[in-house]
């Protein structure tokens, strides 16, 4: 953490945290439905503030912001230890929506019962990669019963 600026998170050369949120926000749209929960680690960095993470956000993203996976209730060790898909799938059972999608760099240890909601993000482009976006595209219309 630098004093009084809050946590230091580095990007790759030539990109910065959240460059793709415009996109994302493009390509939800056309689903004003879809919440989004936020389940980065900084979470952790910023004291469990959901606002604080989200401010990097587009405001319509941040608009959808509904929660996070880790919040100031829960035991921060026990959290950290936990894989990414144990601690998503673990806020989808207390919340219970009804359809899920997760993008996320950190593909190990999900469980086999839900890696099929997981959006596999490039470590550097994110979303940008083509392959990703046209992933992200397809489930979403799937999610909402039109043809991708």
């Amino acid at each position: 953490m630098r004093p009084n600026r809050g946590p230091f998170i580095a990007s790759p050369p030539g990109h910065m945290l959240f460059e793709h949120a415009p996109l994302l926000e493009r390509v939800l749209l056309p689903y004003p439905g879809v919440r989004i929960v936020l389940s980065t680690s900084w979470i952790r960095m910023y004291g469990g503030s959901v606002a604080k993470v989200a401010r990097r956000l587009t405001p319509d993203l941040r608009a959808r912001v509904v929660g996070a996976t880790f919040h100031k209730s829960m035991d921060a060790e026990s959290f950290k230890q936990s894989p990414r898909g144990m601690q998503i799938w673990s806020d989808v059972l207390r919340r219970q929506p009804q359809d899920w999608l997760a993008l996320d760099d950190d593909y190990l240890h999900w469980p086999s019962w839900c890696r099929d909601k997981l959006i596999r993000t490039h470590e550097v482009l994110g979303i940008s990669a083509p392959t990703v976006l046209a992933e992200l595209r397809a489930k979403l219309a799937l999610m909402h019963g039109e043809l991708p």
